[in-house]
C-alpha cells in the first residue's frame, strides 16, 4: 500500500467506470466539460480523481439541477454530476452494489442487474389475476426526502470501507446549482439523476418497506421498481388495513404517502363484476385495466385484466412525432427519415409493445400523419391534399411494410396480423 496515501483505490476502477460512464452518454455538469471534453486528456483527468479520492481531499462539485417536465404540468428536479463525480459515484457504486445486491428483496426490480421492467410487469399481471385488489402506491418525493442519517446507518451496516462512507456522505450533502446559478445546500435526499442514488435509494426502501413488508405481512406479495409499488391484497378491507399501517411506518421514515396518486384499485375482469369507483391503475409505463384478449390457441375472445402502453406514455410518443418538426424536412428523402425514426419506435415496440400491442396504434397513426405532412411539403402534387397524402403513404407501406419499424403496427394486415381492440 502506498504510504502516502491513505486509502487503497485501484486505477483501474477508474478505468472501468469510465468506460460506463461513456456508454450511458450524458450532458454536462457544472464545469461545463462535456463526455468528449472529458476524454481529450482523459490519463490526466482520470488521474486527478484517482489521487483524490485516494487522499480523501475529493470533494464533489454542486449538482447541477435541471426541471423535467411531469405530466400533470409541474417539473421534476433531476440532478445532473459532472462527469468526473460521475466516475467517481460509480467506483464506490460498484463496490456498494456488491456488497447489497444479494440482501435485496426478490420483487425489488429497479436499477439491479439481472432485473428488469418487463419481469416487475410479468409477475404484477400474474398477482392480479390471481388477486381482486391492488394498492396502488406512491411515495411522495422519495429521491428528495430520503433522510441522510437513516441512509448513513443502512450504508455503514453493510460496508466497513472508510473511504466508501465519507465519500457517500459528502455526495449526500453536494450542493445543488439552480438553473439561475445560486447554489442551494441539501441536508436531505438524494439527486434523482445521480450515478449513486438508485442504489441508495434501493437501500433505503429495503428497510423501509421491503423488509418491513416481510415481517408485518410475509404472505401479500408486491412489486417494487425504486418508487413505484404495487401491493396485491385478498379483500378491500385487506388493503385499506395496509395502506394506513404504511402510511405510518413510511412516517418513521421521514416519508410519505402522495395523498392523490396512493390509491385502492379493484382489478375487475370477466369474472369479477363488482361496483368500484377504481378499477385501474398505471405501473412502469403500461395501464392495467379490463381489455378484451385473443387465446391463441382457441381463439375465443374474453375479458381479462391485463396492461397496455399507458396514456401518458402515448402523450410522449405523439409529443416526440411533434418535436421533429417533418415538414421542415422536405429535403429528406423518405428513408433517410425512416433511418432516424426506427431506432426510436423499435425502443417503443420492444417496451411497450410485449403486452397488447394493438394500443400502440394510436401513437403511431399520429405519426404517420407527421409524415403525411412532410409528403405535403415534399411533393408539388400533394400540396394542399393531405387526404391524397395519407393515401399515398399507404400505398408505399403496402409494397414496402418494413421500411418503417412502427408500420407493422398501423398496417398489421400487411404482415398477415389481426389485431384486437380493449373494450
Amino acid at each position: 500500500m502506498n504510504q502516502a496515501k491513505p486509502f487503497e483505490i485501484p486505477k483501474e476502477a477508474l478505468l472501468e467506470s469510465w468506460k460506463r460512464i461513456k456508454q450511458n452518454k450524458g450532458t454536462y455538469g457544472v464545469d461545463e466539460v462535456s463526455i468528449q471534453d472529458f476524454e481529450k486528456n482523459l490519463k490526466k483527468n482520470l488521474y486527478k480523481i484517482w489521487n483524490r479520492m485516494s487522499s480523501g481531499s475529493y470533494i464533489p462539485p454542486a449538482v447541477r439541477q435541471v426541471g423535467i417536465p411531469k405530466k400533470d404540468g409541474t417539473t421534476r428536479p433531476l440532478g445532473i454530476p459532472t462527469v468526473g463525480d460521475r466516475i467517481a459515484q460509480d467506483v464506490v457504486k460498484s463496490l456498494l452494489e456488491m456488497k447489497v445486491e444479494h440482501i435485496f428483496h426478490p420483487d425489488s426490480y429497479g436499477y439491479r442487474p439481472g432485473k428488469s421492467p418487463h419481469q416487475a410487469l410479468d409477475t404484477a399481471r400474474r398477482r392480479c389475476w390471481q388477486d381482486d385488489w391492488v394498492l396502488d402506491v406512491d411515495i411522495k418525493g422519495l429521491f428528495d426526502n430520503l433522510d441522510h442519517g437513516l441512509l448513513m446507518r443502512a450504508v455503514c451496516r453493510h460496508t466497513q470501507s472508510r473511504w466508501e462512507r465519507l465519500y457517500i456522505e459528502r455526495w449526500l450533502k453536494a450542493p445543488v446549482q439552480l438553473e439561475d446559478g445560486t447554489l442551494k445546500p441539501r441536508d436531505k435526499g438524494t439527486p434523482q439523476g445521480g450515478v449513486i442514488s438508485p442504489l441508495l435509494s434501493n437501500l433505503f426502501l429495503h428497510y423501509a418497506f421491503d423488509e418491513w413488508m416481510r415481517r408485518l405481512c410475509p404472505s401479500i406479495p408486491f412489486e417494487r421498481f425504486a418508487d413505484d409499488i404495487v401491493i396485491h391484497c385478498k379483500s378491500q378491507k385487506q388493503a385499506l388495513m395496509l395502506k394506513g399501517k404504511l402510511a405510518e411506518r413510511l412516517a418513521k421514515c421521514h416519508l410519505e404517502l402522495h395523498p392523490e396518486k396512493t390509491k385502492i384499485v379493484y382489478c375487475k375482469d370477466g369474472d369479477r363484476q363488482e361496483p368500484h369507483q377504481e378499477t385501474q391503475f398505471d405501473f412502469l409505463g403500461y395501464t392495467f385495466r379490463l381489455r378484451q384478449v385473443k387465446n391463441q390457441k382457441t381463439g375465443r375472445i374474453f375479458c381479462s385484466f391485463t396492461p397496455a402502453v399507458s396514456k401518458a406514455a402515448t402523450k410522449k410518443m405523439c409529443a416526440y412525432a411533434r418535436s421533429l418538426h417533418l415538414r421542415r424536412q422536405s429535403r429528406r428523402e423518405l428513408g433517410e427519415i425512416a433511418d432516424f425514426i426506427n431506432p426510436v419506435t423499435r425502443g417503443w415496440i420492444n417496451y411497450y409493445g410485449k403486452y397488447y400491442k394493438s394500443a400502440l396504434r394510436p401513437a403511431f397513426k399520429h405519426l404517420d400523419k407527421h409524415l403525411a405532412r412532410w409528403a405535403t411539403q415534399k411533393y408539388k402534387s400533394l400540396r394542399q391534399r393531405p387526404k391524397r397524402a395519407r393515401l399515398w403513404l399507404a400505398r408505399i407501406a403496402k409494397k414496402n411494410p418494413t421500411l418503417f419499424a412502427h408500420w407493422k403496427i398501423v398496417y398489421p394486415t400487411a404482415y398477415g396480423l389481426q389485431t384486437i381492440r380493449a373494450v
